[in-house]
């Protein structure tokens, strides 16, 4: 019996004008060859985009890192309802004198009006994150105390970015509740659910339940937050990528933009990374070489 080493491959048509690996690199020159041995690597995912290896992850990475540095994002303003005086008085925390002596007392020092509040002893935190619920339409953390362990994939630095802690994940129901101190900030809503796929819930906290919950904040085995404080050029941020991608053998790779920071999760065998980079540190040097970059830069969020 004669055998061949096609007789344990795939029918693929491996001519050499067709085993040009379906990177999406254009100028990758790895071969087809290699995807048909058992073993051999499965790339890394971003999006719909399938790269060979981090090499050319992390070249093609350098475009969606400019893009998210470089562009303009105008957020709608998303303002309360009604003022936080008048959700007070809406729920009898207050009355119109105790209104009155409270905003004219703010005016005076030139702090907000929730300090003085507070200060004077006229609400509690607890009073004060009920009227904000009120204000944005969200629930308030009920009478349970907010101290419960919660394990997640989330960064804590753009947590403390927003004054927000976990209160609620569960990876099986694609579920998190987020719960805010000052405002609902959309931005990170949006983001943890492009970077996680998880649906993301607001509600409303007090600062002491904030700290509390943000202590006991625990990461899932295999997590890690890496923040780079000092990204350097956008090839720079792209070679760190690919340092990632080849220390965690990475799957998938997703990439957002959370406020003043580049969000990029690495994610593989050897766990889930993810990298926080700081827009403002990187931004200047984004737009010099933005303009020599391929002038159609594909949107490759996840």
């Amino acid at each position: 019996m004669n055998l061949s080493l096609k007789s344990f491959l795939p029918p693929l048509d491996l001519g050499w004008n067709h085993v040009r690996a379906i990177c999406a690199m254009p100028s990758c020159h790895n071969k087809l060859l290699m995807r048909a041995v058992p073993g051999a690597r499965t790339g890394i995912h971003v999006g719909d985009a399938w790269y060979c290896s981090p090499d050319c992850f992390a070249m093609e990475s350098r475009h969606t890192l400019a893009w998210l540095c470089t562009r303009t994002v105008v957020e709608m303003p998303r303002n309360p309802r009604l003022p936080l005086g008048l959700a007070l008085l809406a729920k009898d925390t207050i009355s119109e004198g105790q209104l009155r002596f409270a905003v004219a007392f703010s005016e005076h020092r030139g702090v907000n009006l929730e300090t003085t509040l507070l200060e004077q002893g006229i609400v509690s935190e607890k009073q004060l994150a009920a009227a904000r619920a009120a204000q944005w339409g969200c629930p308030v953390l009920g009478q349970e105390p907010a101290g419960q362990i919660v394990e997640a994939d989330l960064p804590p630095t753009l947590l403390r970015a927003c004054s927000a802690a976990p209160l609620h994940y569960s990876a099986k129901a694609k579920r998190l509740v987020l719960g805010f101190v000052h405002r609902v900030e959309h931005s990170l809503l949006q983001s943890v659910e492009q970077i996680t796929g998880c649906r993301a819930e607001p509600c409303f906290i007090t600062p002491s339940e904030f700290e509390e919950q943000m202590d006991r904040l625990s990461p899932v085995d295999g997590y890690a937050e890496i923040v780079d404080n000092d990204p350097g050029t956008v090839p720079q941020m792209a070679r760190t990528l690919g340092r990632f991608a080849v220390e965690y053998s990475a799957r998938e790779a997703r990439f957002t933009r959370c406020k003043s920071w580049v969000w990029a999760r690495i994610s593989g065998k050897r766990g889930t990374v993810d990298a926080i980079f700081p827009l403002k540190a990187a931004a200047a040097n984004a737009k010099r070489e933005f303009s020599s970059a391929i002038p159609e830069v594909t949107e490759a969020l996840g």
